[in-house]
Protein backbone atom coordinates (compact mmCIF):
# COMPACT_ATOMS: atom_id res chain seq x y z
CA UNK A 1 0.00 0.00 0.00
CA UNK A 2 1.68 3.49 -0.98
CA UNK A 3 0.90 5.62 2.23
CA UNK A 4 2.55 8.45 0.53
CA UNK A 5 -1.30 9.51 -0.06
CA UNK A 6 -1.73 9.68 3.70
CA UNK A 7 0.53 12.30 3.49
CA UNK A 8 2.47 10.34 6.17
CA UNK A 9 5.78 8.06 5.79
CA UNK A 10 6.44 5.30 4.21
CA UNK A 11 5.31 1.94 7.00
CA UNK A 12 6.06 -1.39 5.39
CA UNK A 13 6.46 -2.21 9.79
CA UNK A 14 5.46 -0.97 13.34
CA UNK A 15 8.69 -0.73 15.64
CA UNK A 16 8.55 -2.79 18.26
CA UNK A 17 8.91 -0.05 20.73
CA UNK A 18 5.41 1.18 19.59
CA UNK A 19 4.09 -2.25 19.95
CA UNK A 20 6.06 -1.43 23.94
CA UNK A 21 4.43 1.79 24.35
CA UNK A 22 0.73 -0.13 23.07
CA UNK A 23 1.22 -2.61 25.99
CA UNK A 24 2.04 -0.35 28.24
CA UNK A 25 -1.42 1.36 27.63
CA UNK A 26 -3.05 -1.37 28.76
CA UNK A 27 -0.81 -2.21 31.52
CA UNK A 28 -1.40 1.09 33.07
CA UNK A 29 -5.52 0.72 32.30
CA UNK A 30 -5.65 -3.02 33.98
CA UNK A 31 -3.88 -1.30 37.04
CA UNK A 32 -6.04 1.41 37.19
CA UNK A 33 -8.14 -0.37 38.85
CA UNK A 34 -9.08 -2.66 41.99
CA UNK A 35 -6.94 -4.40 43.33
CA UNK A 36 -4.18 -2.48 42.67
CA UNK A 37 -6.17 0.81 42.46
CA UNK A 38 -3.58 2.74 41.19
CA UNK A 39 -5.97 5.21 39.80
CA UNK A 40 -3.55 8.58 38.86
CA UNK A 41 -2.12 6.01 35.97
CA UNK A 42 -5.89 6.21 34.66
CA UNK A 43 -5.45 9.85 33.39
CA UNK A 44 -2.02 8.84 31.91
CA UNK A 45 -2.98 5.65 30.89
CA UNK A 46 -3.52 6.82 27.03
CA UNK A 47 0.06 8.81 26.37
CA UNK A 48 2.05 5.95 25.54
CA UNK A 49 -0.69 4.99 22.99
CA UNK A 50 -0.88 8.20 21.13
CA UNK A 51 3.26 8.43 21.13
CA UNK A 52 3.05 4.77 19.58
CA UNK A 53 0.47 5.84 17.02
CA UNK A 54 2.20 8.70 15.81
CA UNK A 55 2.23 9.45 11.98
CA UNK A 56 0.85 5.70 11.59
CA UNK A 57 -1.95 5.53 9.34
CA UNK A 58 -5.87 4.25 10.99
CA UNK A 59 -5.00 0.59 9.72
CA UNK A 60 -1.68 0.56 11.77
CA UNK A 61 -3.31 2.52 14.81
CA UNK A 62 -6.08 -0.09 15.08
CA UNK A 63 -3.71 -2.79 15.42
CA UNK A 64 -1.60 -0.80 18.36
CA UNK A 65 -5.00 -0.05 19.86
CA UNK A 66 -5.77 -3.83 19.80
CA UNK A 67 -2.67 -4.82 21.36
CA UNK A 68 -3.37 -2.13 24.31
CA UNK A 69 -6.51 -3.93 24.54
CA UNK A 70 -5.65 -7.28 24.86
CA UNK A 71 -3.18 -5.74 27.67
CA UNK A 72 -5.89 -3.98 29.54
CA UNK A 73 -8.75 -6.10 29.70
CA UNK A 74 -6.20 -9.20 29.79
CA UNK A 75 -4.68 -7.77 32.79
CA UNK A 76 -7.87 -6.84 34.10
CA UNK A 77 -9.80 -10.07 33.50
CA UNK A 78 -7.27 -12.84 34.21
CA UNK A 79 -9.35 -14.16 36.75
CA UNK A 80 -12.20 -15.29 33.74
CA UNK A 81 -9.28 -18.24 33.90
CA UNK A 82 -9.97 -19.00 37.62
CA UNK A 83 -13.66 -19.27 37.01
CA UNK A 84 -13.24 -21.49 33.60
CA UNK A 85 -10.96 -23.95 35.33
CA UNK A 86 -11.89 -23.95 38.82
CA UNK A 87 -15.45 -24.72 38.42
CA UNK A 88 -16.41 -24.48 34.89
CA UNK A 89 -14.08 -27.51 35.21
CA UNK A 90 -12.59 -27.47 31.86
CA UNK A 91 -8.81 -28.01 30.85
CA UNK A 92 -6.71 -24.84 30.86
CA UNK A 93 -6.02 -24.70 27.29
CA UNK A 94 -9.82 -24.41 26.61
CA UNK A 95 -10.22 -21.63 28.78
CA UNK A 96 -7.05 -19.73 27.77
CA UNK A 97 -9.15 -19.95 24.44
CA UNK A 98 -12.17 -18.55 25.89
CA UNK A 99 -10.08 -15.94 27.42
CA UNK A 100 -8.71 -14.56 24.76
CA UNK A 101 -11.88 -14.44 22.48
CA UNK A 102 -13.54 -12.07 25.42
CA UNK A 103 -10.36 -9.98 25.48
CA UNK A 104 -10.01 -9.87 22.25
CA UNK A 105 -13.71 -8.75 21.19
CA UNK A 106 -13.00 -6.32 23.92
CA UNK A 107 -9.86 -5.00 22.60
CA UNK A 108 -12.10 -3.87 19.34
CA UNK A 109 -13.63 -1.07 21.22
CA UNK A 110 -10.15 0.78 22.06
CA UNK A 111 -8.58 -0.37 18.74
CA UNK A 112 -11.80 1.23 16.50
CA UNK A 113 -11.25 4.89 19.02
CA UNK A 114 -7.90 5.54 18.16
CA UNK A 115 -8.67 4.44 14.70
CA UNK A 116 -10.92 6.95 14.20
CA UNK A 117 -8.99 8.96 16.02
CA UNK A 118 -6.24 8.75 13.60
CA UNK A 119 -8.41 8.56 10.49
CA UNK A 120 -9.65 12.05 11.63
CA UNK A 121 -6.43 13.40 12.11
CA UNK A 122 -5.15 12.59 9.00
CA UNK A 123 -8.03 14.87 7.26
CA UNK A 124 -7.22 17.84 9.41
CA UNK A 125 -9.55 17.46 12.95
CA UNK A 126 -7.96 16.97 16.06
CA UNK A 127 -7.87 14.43 18.56
CA UNK A 128 -9.08 17.00 21.01
CA UNK A 129 -12.47 16.67 19.16
CA UNK A 130 -12.30 12.78 18.39
CA UNK A 131 -11.25 11.01 21.02
CA UNK A 132 -12.60 11.04 24.21
CA UNK A 133 -16.09 11.16 22.68
CA UNK A 134 -15.02 7.91 20.66
CA UNK A 135 -14.01 6.80 23.99
CA UNK A 136 -17.44 7.49 25.98
CA UNK A 137 -18.83 6.52 23.53
CA UNK A 138 -17.59 3.02 22.62
CA UNK A 139 -17.65 2.49 26.32
CA UNK A 140 -21.21 2.91 25.88
CA UNK A 141 -21.95 0.53 22.89
CA UNK A 142 -19.99 -1.73 24.71
CA UNK A 143 -22.07 -1.79 27.90
CA UNK A 144 -25.58 -3.19 25.60
CA UNK A 145 -24.03 -4.84 22.42
CA UNK A 146 -23.96 -8.65 22.64
CA UNK A 147 -26.26 -8.51 25.80
CA UNK A 148 -23.85 -6.02 26.90
CA UNK A 149 -20.61 -6.33 29.33
CA UNK A 150 -19.57 -3.06 30.74
CA UNK A 151 -16.79 -4.10 33.58
CA UNK A 152 -13.80 -1.98 33.37
CA UNK A 153 -15.45 1.21 32.07
CA UNK A 154 -12.80 3.96 33.01
CA UNK A 155 -14.95 5.98 35.01
CA UNK A 156 -14.98 3.25 37.99
CA UNK A 157 -11.48 3.43 38.65
CA UNK A 158 -12.25 6.87 40.07
CA UNK A 159 -14.79 4.90 42.59
CA UNK A 160 -12.56 6.23 45.52
CA UNK A 161 -12.19 9.72 44.55
CA UNK A 162 -15.33 10.82 46.02
CA UNK A 163 -15.26 14.45 45.16
CA UNK A 164 -15.12 13.14 41.63
CA UNK A 165 -17.68 10.47 41.42
CA UNK A 166 -20.17 12.63 42.47
CA UNK A 167 -21.07 14.41 39.02
CA UNK A 168 -22.62 10.19 38.02
CA UNK A 169 -25.40 11.67 39.65
CA UNK A 170 -25.93 13.69 36.69
CA UNK A 171 -23.70 11.64 33.73
CA UNK A 172 -23.74 8.05 35.16
CA UNK A 173 -20.19 6.71 35.02
CA UNK A 174 -19.78 7.86 31.51
CA UNK A 175 -19.35 11.76 32.77
CA UNK A 176 -16.03 10.63 34.91
CA UNK A 177 -14.96 8.31 31.89
CA UNK A 178 -15.53 11.09 29.83
CA UNK A 179 -13.27 13.23 31.83
CA UNK A 180 -10.00 10.86 31.68
CA UNK A 181 -10.54 10.32 28.25
CA UNK A 182 -10.22 14.66 28.03
CA UNK A 183 -7.33 14.69 30.10
CA UNK A 184 -5.48 11.94 28.48
CA UNK A 185 -6.00 13.97 25.47
CA UNK A 186 -4.85 17.50 26.71
CA UNK A 187 -1.59 15.96 28.44
CA UNK A 188 -0.04 14.63 25.31
CA UNK A 189 -1.49 17.39 23.17
CA UNK A 190 0.43 19.48 25.76
CA UNK A 191 3.49 17.33 26.08
CA UNK A 192 4.18 17.96 22.27
CA UNK A 193 3.74 21.29 21.61
CA UNK A 194 7.49 22.09 21.03
CA UNK A 195 7.52 19.16 18.53
CA UNK A 196 7.99 21.42 14.99
CA UNK A 197 4.80 21.68 12.72
CA UNK A 198 2.16 20.80 16.27
CA UNK A 199 -0.47 23.48 16.32
CA UNK A 200 -0.51 25.28 19.41
CA UNK A 201 -4.25 26.12 19.59
CA UNK A 202 -5.23 23.05 20.55
CA UNK A 203 -3.28 22.26 23.69
CA UNK A 204 -4.32 25.50 24.72
CA UNK A 205 -8.07 25.43 24.21
CA UNK A 206 -8.06 21.80 25.58
CA UNK A 207 -6.15 23.08 28.85
CA UNK A 208 -8.63 26.06 28.98
CA UNK A 209 -11.81 23.22 28.95
CA UNK A 210 -9.99 20.70 31.02
CA UNK A 211 -9.78 22.83 33.69
CA UNK A 212 -13.54 24.18 33.56
CA UNK A 213 -14.77 20.71 33.76
CA UNK A 214 -12.43 19.71 36.59
CA UNK A 215 -13.25 22.68 38.34
CA UNK A 216 -16.77 22.45 37.70
CA UNK A 217 -16.77 18.98 38.65
CA UNK A 218 -15.23 19.50 42.08
CA UNK A 219 -17.23 21.93 42.91
CA UNK A 220 -20.00 19.93 42.54
CA UNK A 221 -18.94 17.20 44.25
CA UNK A 222 -17.82 18.72 47.33
CA UNK A 223 -20.87 20.85 47.60
CA UNK A 224 -22.83 17.20 46.97
CA UNK A 225 -20.57 15.72 49.92
CA UNK A 226 -21.61 18.34 52.14
CA UNK A 227 -25.23 17.68 51.70
CA UNK A 228 -27.15 15.76 54.72
CA UNK A 229 -29.07 12.79 54.18
CA UNK A 230 -32.89 13.36 55.30
CA UNK A 231 -34.89 9.87 55.44
CA UNK A 232 -35.00 7.39 57.74
CA UNK A 233 -32.60 5.23 59.03
CA UNK A 234 -31.91 1.51 58.72
CA UNK A 235 -30.28 -0.93 60.83
CA UNK A 236 -29.39 -3.52 58.53
CA UNK A 237 -26.96 -7.14 59.15
CA UNK A 238 -25.43 -8.67 56.17
CA UNK A 239 -24.49 -12.53 56.64
CA UNK A 240 -21.66 -13.95 54.55
CA UNK A 241 -21.81 -17.75 55.12
CA UNK A 242 -18.48 -18.65 53.10
CA UNK A 243 -19.96 -21.57 51.52
CA UNK A 244 -18.00 -23.40 49.05
CA UNK A 245 -18.39 -23.37 45.83
CA UNK A 246 -18.10 -27.13 45.67
CA UNK A 247 -20.11 -28.00 48.40
CA UNK A 248 -22.77 -25.50 47.87
CA UNK A 249 -25.57 -27.47 45.61
CA UNK A 250 -24.38 -31.02 47.44
CA UNK A 251 -27.61 -32.45 49.05
CA UNK A 252 -25.40 -33.93 51.55
CA UNK A 253 -24.15 -30.41 52.74
CA UNK A 254 -27.94 -28.72 53.12
CA UNK A 255 -28.55 -29.54 56.35
CA UNK A 256 -25.20 -27.89 57.46
CA UNK A 257 -25.60 -24.48 55.66
CA UNK A 258 -28.78 -23.74 56.79
CA UNK A 259 -27.09 -24.21 60.17
CA UNK A 260 -24.50 -21.83 59.30
CA UNK A 261 -26.98 -19.32 58.56
CA UNK A 262 -28.83 -19.59 61.48
CA UNK A 263 -26.45 -19.60 63.47
CA UNK A 264 -24.92 -16.10 62.23
CA UNK A 265 -28.21 -14.87 61.84
CA UNK A 266 -29.34 -15.13 65.74
CA UNK A 267 -25.55 -13.53 66.20
CA UNK A 268 -26.57 -10.41 64.38
CA UNK A 269 -29.67 -10.11 65.96
CA UNK A 270 -27.92 -9.97 69.39
CA UNK A 271 -26.55 -6.58 67.95
CA UNK A 272 -30.16 -5.00 68.56
CA UNK A 273 -33.09 -4.24 67.34
CA UNK A 274 -32.62 -4.73 63.10
CA UNK A 275 -34.65 -3.37 60.08
CA UNK A 276 -33.78 -5.78 57.87
CA UNK A 277 -31.80 -9.06 57.72
CA UNK A 278 -29.79 -10.12 54.13
CA UNK A 279 -28.72 -13.54 53.04
CA UNK A 280 -26.49 -13.39 50.13
CA UNK A 281 -27.36 -14.85 46.60
CA UNK A 282 -28.55 -18.45 46.45
CA UNK A 283 -28.02 -18.74 50.05
CA UNK A 284 -30.84 -21.16 50.79
CA UNK A 285 -29.74 -24.29 48.54
CA UNK A 286 -33.32 -25.66 48.18
CA UNK A 287 -36.62 -24.38 46.76
CA UNK A 288 -38.03 -22.14 49.04
CA UNK A 289 -41.56 -22.82 47.52
CA UNK A 290 -41.16 -26.28 47.97
CA UNK A 291 -39.29 -27.22 51.03
CA UNK A 292 -41.78 -25.63 53.85
CA UNK A 293 -39.73 -27.42 56.40
CA UNK A 294 -36.46 -25.69 55.46
CA UNK A 295 -38.53 -22.39 54.66
CA UNK A 296 -40.04 -22.31 57.58
CA UNK A 297 -36.97 -22.37 60.14
CA UNK A 298 -36.02 -19.28 58.39
CA UNK A 299 -39.41 -17.61 58.61
CA UNK A 300 -38.87 -18.41 62.34
CA UNK A 301 -35.15 -16.54 62.27
CA UNK A 302 -37.37 -13.11 60.96
CA UNK A 303 -39.90 -13.62 63.62
CA UNK A 304 -37.23 -14.07 66.39
CA UNK A 305 -35.45 -10.96 65.13
CA UNK A 306 -38.59 -9.16 64.60
CA UNK A 307 -37.08 -8.17 61.14
CA UNK A 308 -37.83 -8.36 57.56
CA UNK A 309 -35.40 -10.93 55.71
CA UNK A 310 -34.00 -10.65 52.54
CA UNK A 311 -33.00 -14.50 50.80
CA UNK A 312 -31.38 -15.75 48.05
CA UNK A 313 -32.88 -19.06 46.29
CA UNK A 314 -33.80 -20.43 43.18
CA UNK A 315 -37.46 -20.46 42.15
CA UNK A 316 -39.37 -22.84 40.01
CA UNK A 317 -42.59 -21.60 37.83
CA UNK A 318 -44.32 -24.76 36.41
CA UNK A 319 -46.61 -24.77 33.44
CA UNK A 320 -47.72 -27.98 33.40
CA UNK A 321 -44.87 -30.56 32.90
CA UNK A 322 -42.92 -27.84 32.01
CA UNK A 323 -40.34 -26.22 34.63
CA UNK A 324 -39.00 -22.97 34.37
CA UNK A 325 -35.95 -21.74 36.99
CA UNK A 326 -35.09 -18.33 38.41
CA UNK A 327 -32.36 -16.85 40.15
CA UNK A 328 -34.11 -15.06 42.92
CA UNK A 329 -34.57 -13.19 46.26
CA UNK A 330 -37.26 -13.80 48.37
CA UNK A 331 -38.63 -11.37 51.22
CA UNK A 332 -39.55 -12.74 54.98
CA UNK A 333 -41.91 -10.23 56.67
CA UNK A 334 -41.45 -10.00 60.52
CA UNK A 335 -43.90 -12.45 61.10
CA UNK A 336 -42.09 -14.75 59.31
CA UNK A 337 -44.33 -14.84 56.25
CA UNK A 338 -43.30 -15.38 52.30
CA UNK A 339 -43.33 -12.43 50.96
CA UNK A 340 -42.88 -11.61 47.40
CA UNK A 341 -39.95 -12.63 45.13
CA UNK A 342 -37.60 -10.73 42.80
CA UNK A 343 -36.08 -12.63 39.96
CA UNK A 344 -32.63 -11.41 38.10
CA UNK A 345 -33.19 -9.87 34.90
CA UNK A 346 -29.95 -9.92 33.34
CA UNK A 347 -28.63 -13.45 33.26
CA UNK A 348 -24.97 -14.34 33.39
CA UNK A 349 -24.10 -16.05 29.98
CA UNK A 350 -22.52 -19.73 29.86
CA UNK A 351 -23.61 -19.04 33.57
CA UNK A 352 -27.01 -19.29 34.10
CA UNK A 353 -27.74 -20.07 30.54
CA UNK A 354 -26.05 -20.80 27.13
CA UNK A 355 -26.56 -18.50 24.23
CA UNK A 356 -27.62 -20.16 21.00
CA UNK A 357 -27.40 -23.45 23.10
CA UNK A 358 -28.55 -24.97 19.58
CA UNK A 359 -25.87 -24.34 17.76
CA UNK A 360 -23.68 -25.29 20.89
CA UNK A 361 -24.64 -27.84 22.31
CA UNK A 362 -21.19 -28.98 23.34
CA UNK A 363 -21.01 -26.10 25.61
CA UNK A 364 -22.48 -26.63 29.21
CA UNK A 365 -23.22 -24.13 32.17
CA UNK A 366 -20.89 -23.39 35.04
CA UNK A 367 -23.68 -23.49 37.63
CA UNK A 368 -24.09 -26.84 39.03
CA UNK A 369 -27.23 -28.16 40.67
CA UNK A 370 -30.03 -26.45 38.36
CA UNK A 371 -30.97 -26.38 35.02
CA UNK A 372 -31.17 -23.26 32.52
CA UNK A 373 -32.46 -20.03 34.24
CA UNK A 374 -34.66 -17.76 32.73
CA UNK A 375 -35.15 -14.16 33.30
CA UNK A 376 -37.36 -12.18 35.34
CA UNK A 377 -39.57 -9.71 33.57
CA UNK A 378 -40.68 -7.28 36.04
CA UNK A 379 -39.44 -4.90 38.53
CA UNK A 380 -40.53 -6.08 42.03
CA UNK A 381 -40.01 -3.88 44.93
CA UNK A 382 -40.00 -5.74 49.06
CA UNK A 383 -41.43 -3.53 52.08
CA UNK A 384 -39.29 -2.88 54.86
CA UNK A 385 -41.63 -0.75 56.97
CA UNK A 386 -39.14 2.31 56.20
CA UNK A 387 -38.65 2.30 52.84
CA UNK A 388 -38.99 -0.23 50.11
CA UNK A 389 -35.72 -2.43 48.45
CA UNK A 390 -34.65 -3.42 45.13
CA UNK A 391 -32.99 -6.41 44.97
CA UNK A 392 -29.79 -6.88 42.35
CA UNK A 393 -28.71 -10.23 42.04
CA UNK A 394 -25.17 -11.34 41.47
CA UNK A 395 -23.88 -8.95 38.83
CA UNK A 396 -26.97 -6.90 37.44
CA UNK A 397 -25.40 -4.02 39.14
CA UNK A 398 -23.05 -3.34 36.99
CA UNK A 399 -25.70 -2.35 34.96
CA UNK A 400 -26.98 1.18 35.71
CA UNK A 401 -30.36 0.65 33.96
CA UNK A 402 -31.20 -2.38 36.54
CA UNK A 403 -30.54 0.15 39.47
CA UNK A 404 -32.52 3.07 37.85
CA UNK A 405 -35.58 1.04 36.69
CA UNK A 406 -35.73 -0.19 40.95
CA UNK A 407 -35.47 3.42 41.85
CA UNK A 408 -38.14 5.07 39.74
CA UNK A 409 -39.95 2.14 41.23
CA UNK A 410 -40.05 3.21 44.32
CA UNK A 411 -36.86 1.09 45.91
CA UNK A 412 -35.54 3.52 48.25
CA UNK A 413 -32.10 1.73 48.55
CA UNK A 414 -30.41 -1.17 46.62
CA UNK A 415 -29.40 -4.44 48.02
CA UNK A 416 -26.94 -6.28 45.75
CA UNK A 417 -26.76 -10.27 47.19
CA UNK A 418 -24.47 -12.11 45.30
CA UNK A 419 -21.88 -15.50 45.28
CA UNK A 420 -18.61 -14.19 44.53
CA UNK A 421 -16.61 -17.62 45.33
CA UNK A 422 -16.45 -18.02 41.79
CA UNK A 423 -13.70 -15.51 41.18
CA UNK A 424 -11.66 -17.04 43.88
CA UNK A 425 -8.81 -14.97 45.65
CA UNK A 426 -8.79 -12.27 42.77
CA UNK A 427 -9.35 -9.15 42.48
CA UNK A 428 -13.08 -9.42 40.65
CA UNK A 429 -14.69 -9.01 43.89
CA UNK A 430 -13.17 -5.73 44.62
CA UNK A 431 -13.56 -4.74 40.80
CA UNK A 432 -17.31 -6.02 41.20
CA UNK A 433 -17.72 -4.38 44.77
CA UNK A 434 -16.36 -0.82 42.93
CA UNK A 435 -19.15 -0.49 40.16
CA UNK A 436 -22.17 -0.34 43.06
CA UNK A 437 -20.53 2.69 44.47
CA UNK A 438 -21.51 4.48 41.46
CA UNK A 439 -24.95 2.89 41.61
CA UNK A 440 -25.47 4.55 44.83
CA UNK A 441 -24.63 8.15 43.70
CA UNK A 442 -26.41 7.85 40.21
CA UNK A 443 -29.54 7.06 41.85
CA UNK A 444 -28.71 8.76 45.70
CA UNK A 445 -29.87 5.74 47.49
CA UNK A 446 -27.60 3.67 49.72
CA UNK A 447 -26.14 0.41 48.88
CA UNK A 448 -26.21 -2.90 50.96
CA UNK A 449 -24.45 -5.63 49.60
CA UNK A 450 -24.31 -9.86 51.03
CA UNK A 451 -21.93 -11.96 49.46
CA UNK A 452 -21.61 -15.76 50.00
CA UNK A 453 -17.54 -15.15 49.86
CA UNK A 454 -17.25 -11.33 50.48
CA UNK A 455 -16.98 -8.66 49.81
CA UNK A 456 -20.06 -7.33 51.82
CA UNK A 457 -20.22 -3.78 52.49
CA UNK A 458 -22.56 -0.84 53.32
CA UNK A 459 -22.21 1.91 50.88
CA UNK A 460 -23.54 5.47 51.73
CA UNK A 461 -25.56 7.76 48.57
CA UNK A 462 -22.05 9.27 48.68
CA UNK A 463 -20.69 6.23 46.96
CA UNK A 464 -18.63 5.72 50.56
CA UNK A 465 -17.84 2.45 51.17
CA UNK A 466 -18.44 2.38 54.52
CA UNK A 467 -18.00 -1.21 55.97
CA UNK A 468 -16.49 -4.22 54.47
CA UNK A 469 -15.86 -7.59 55.37
CA UNK A 470 -13.11 -10.15 54.44
CA UNK A 471 -12.68 -12.34 51.80
CA UNK A 472 -13.45 -16.42 52.54
CA UNK A 473 -14.29 -15.83 56.37
CA UNK A 474 -17.87 -16.14 57.94
CA UNK A 475 -19.01 -13.01 59.09
CA UNK A 476 -22.36 -10.90 60.14
CA UNK A 477 -21.92 -7.01 59.17
CA UNK A 478 -24.09 -4.90 61.06
CA UNK A 479 -25.04 -1.04 60.43
CA UNK A 480 -27.31 1.62 59.78
CA UNK A 481 -27.48 2.88 56.12
CA UNK A 482 -29.46 6.79 56.08
CA UNK A 483 -32.00 6.86 53.37
CA UNK A 484 -32.44 9.98 51.20
CA UNK A 485 -35.24 12.00 49.56
CA UNK A 486 -33.93 13.44 46.58
CA UNK A 487 -34.59 11.97 42.85
CA UNK A 488 -31.52 12.64 40.82
CA UNK A 489 -31.07 13.82 36.78
CA UNK A 490 -29.90 10.19 35.71
CA UNK A 491 -32.68 8.56 37.85
CA UNK A 492 -35.40 10.58 35.91
CA UNK A 493 -33.56 11.22 32.55
CA UNK A 494 -30.83 8.19 32.41
CA UNK A 495 -27.97 8.41 30.56
CA UNK A 496 -29.06 11.50 28.74
CA UNK A 497 -25.49 12.64 29.00
CA UNK A 498 -23.56 9.78 27.18
CA UNK A 499 -26.70 10.15 24.26
CA UNK A 500 -26.02 14.03 23.47
CA UNK A 501 -22.23 13.01 23.55
CA UNK A 502 -22.98 10.51 20.56
CA UNK A 503 -24.96 13.04 18.87
CA UNK A 504 -21.59 15.04 18.91
CA UNK A 505 -19.55 12.26 18.04
CA UNK A 506 -22.03 12.06 14.67
CA UNK A 507 -21.84 15.24 13.63
CA UNK A 508 -17.81 14.98 13.91
CA UNK A 509 -17.69 12.32 12.03
CA UNK A 510 -20.00 13.09 9.30
CA UNK A 511 -18.03 16.68 8.88
CA UNK A 512 -14.35 14.32 9.19
CA UNK A 513 -15.88 12.23 6.67
CA UNK A 514 -16.53 15.67 3.86
CA UNK A 515 -13.21 16.70 4.59
CA UNK A 516 -10.44 15.73 2.05
CA UNK A 517 -7.30 14.16 3.48
CA UNK A 518 -4.76 16.80 4.44
CA UNK A 519 -1.31 16.65 2.11
CA UNK A 520 1.84 16.63 4.61
CA UNK A 521 -0.46 16.63 7.88
CA UNK A 522 2.24 17.19 10.35
CA UNK A 523 0.41 17.61 13.79
CA UNK A 524 0.47 14.92 15.88
CA UNK A 525 -2.09 13.05 18.46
Amino acid sequence: MDYRRFGLSDFRSIPRRDYLLALLSGVFYALSFPSAGLWPLAWITFIPLFLACRHKNPQRAFRLGFVAGLGGFGGLLYWINIVVTKYGHLPLWVSLFVFFLLVAYLALYPAAAICITRWAEIRGVSPLLVFPLAWTCLEYLRSFALSGFPWGTLGYSLYKVLPLIQIADITGVYGPSFLIALANTVLFLTLRRGVRGAPYRWPVAGGVLLTFLLAATLGYGIHQLKQTPDGAILKVALIQGNIPQDVKWDPAFQEATVSIYERLTRQAATSGKLDLIVWPESAAPFFVQDEPRLSDRIGNLAREAKAGMIVGSPAVERDGDRMSYLNSAFFFTPAGVVGPRSDKMHLVPFGEYVPLAKLLPFVHRMVEGIGDFVPGNKYVTFPTGKGDAGVLVCFEGIFPDLARGYVRQGSRFLVNITNDAWFGRSSAPWQHLSMYAFRAVENRVPVVRAANTGISSLIDSTGRIADTTSLFQEAVLVGDIRLTNRVTFHTLHGDIFVHLLMGGFAVVLMTVARRKKVKGQEFTL
